[in-house]
């Protein structure tokens, strides 16, 4: 996205599962493997990405996931790697409340489900990999809040928790 202003929608998880995620990740920075990634954001999903001039209409996409959407579990099975090589990631199974709930911000055709580890170079990367996967064994978290963010610069404009069934 460079350096111009952006809006994007986020799938954010429960604390235990945030926990979780944030032990695999300081494994990576205790082995001194930073990366370029966004700091200081929850680990999430990305559902969407607008420009400042759809705002309303993003706004209202925001809205209706958040009347249509119930907090729900995924299943964390996926390790891997794209972007050149340069993106380590964490995936859950795609189901179908996942799919739904990324419709509301765009079409899920192409998209890959998947929460950042580490953005570096290939190099660095496949460093991190063995990090990543030491006792990385399948598990279940939970997404219960959708967040609204502009960035650059960054600021959250929203974050809503969503209800449980």
């Amino acid at each position: 996205m460079g350096d111009k202003t952006f809006l994007c929608a986020m799938a954010a998880y429960d604390e235990q599962t945030q926990r979780r995620i944030e032990e695999m990740r300081a494994r990576l920075v205790q082995a001194g493997l930073v990366g370029r990634q966004t700091p200081d954001l929850p680990h999430h999903i990305t559902l969407g990405i607008f420009q400042p001039s759809e705002r309303e209409e993003a706004d209202a996409a925001v809205d209706a996931a958040l009347r249509q959407t119930r907090a729900f579990s995924v299943t964390f099975n996926h390790v891997g790697v794209f972007d050149g090589g340069q993106v380590l990631f964490l995936a859950p199974d795609t189901n179908r409340e996942l799919l739904a709930l990324k419709e509301h911000f765009g079409s899920s055709r192409g998209w890959t489900p998947h929460t950042t580890l580490l953005i570096d170079e290939p190099e660095r990367v496949c460093q991190a990999l063995p990090l990543a996967l030491d006792g990385f064994e399948p598990f279940e978290g939970r997404v219960s809040e959708v967040l609204w963010y502009q960035f650059r610069p960054r600021e959250k404009l929203r974050q809503e928790v969503l209800p449980e069934r």
